[in-house]
């Protein structure tokens, strides 16, 4: 029997019942990997979650995608844009800007996703790649933004590389708004890694534009190993077919369209001359 999706509402009853599972994918081989395996949650790009086999292949995974706010227009605009990945299979949007974006969204019903601790998107702001709210004014400032972010309506926060206490201790104080961590500790509402880190793939790495695996992430399969064997084999088979060539062995009559003799000699005969 399939299992139901995940609705908004569920997001908010769960709060603090159990951990959710999450994963940020890139194709339909992993949705619908994700979707066998019972994972909750997943964060997808709008190509993805736009191709008409997505929900046939991966029909309960409540899916996020989006924009961060370099990327997005006007407030119009947006509404429009995350009107359409809803219709199209989307369940919830992120966004990576100002509160008063994400209440102009979710007055109009959209369910918004937004982001706390280390941000990528902004990451300037907070003084670049690193953990933040390791100090208490940190901590307290990423305490006020999650509530900040539940009062302004959004139904959940990424909340990246910050202290699994500090985490913890938020997740506590929050009535509705559904933590997703990575690399803040289980004190969240999901545990959120990205498929790629997971299955050690180079592949998908080149998509996502990251370099290497994450402390907060786990490596359970060593894909990269595999693409190397199968790069061995690639570069193997590409040596052959052209020693094949050179050496007259490629193509064989197999390979090859026939011609019975007598259209053969017409042919020949109805050429013109050499």
């Amino acid at each position: 029997m399939t299992r139901r999706r995940l609705t908004v509402a569920d997001l908010a009853a769960l709060k603090g019942k159990r951990q959710l599972t999450m994963l940020r994918i890139f194709t339909l081989e992993e949705a619908e990997a994700a979707e066998i395996a019972g994972i909750d949650l997943a964060s997808a790009p709008s190509e993805l979650v736009t191709h008409p086999r997505y929900r046939e292949v991966a029909p309960s995974l409540f899916t996020l995608t989006g924009r961060t706010h370099l990327e997005v227009g006007s407030a119009d605009d947006h509404l429009r844009w995350a009107g359409e990945m809803l219709r199209a299979g989307a369940d919830c949007i992120y966004y990576s800007g100002s509160l008063d974006r994400i209440e102009y969204l979710a007055k109009e019903y959209i369910p918004v996703v937004g982001h706390v601790g280390l941000v990528p998107s902004r990451a300037s702001w907070t003084g670049g790649f690193r953990a933040v709210g390791k100090t208490a004014n940190e901590a307290l400032r990423i305490h006020a933004e999650c509530v900040a972010l539940e009062n302004a309506g959004a139904i959940a926060a990424e909340v990246e590389v910050i202290p699994a206490a500090v985490a913890a201790e938020i997740s506590k104080r929050l009535t509705r708004l559904s933590l997703w961590s990575m690399g803040a500790g289980a004190g969240c509402d999901a545990q959120y890694l990205f498929a790629m880190d997971i299955l050690n793939d180079p592949t998908n790495r080149d998509l996502s534009g990251t370099a290497h695996i994450p402390r907060h992430s786990k490596v359970y399969r060593d894909f990269s190993a595999e693409h190397a064997r199968l790069q061995r084999e690639r570069i193997a088979a590409f040596n052959e077919f052209r020693t094949d060539v050179e050496s007259g062995v490629f193509p064989t009559e197999a390979h090859l369209v026939p011609i019975a003799e007598d259209e053969l000699a017409k042919f020949r005969a109805a050429l013109p001359p050499l």
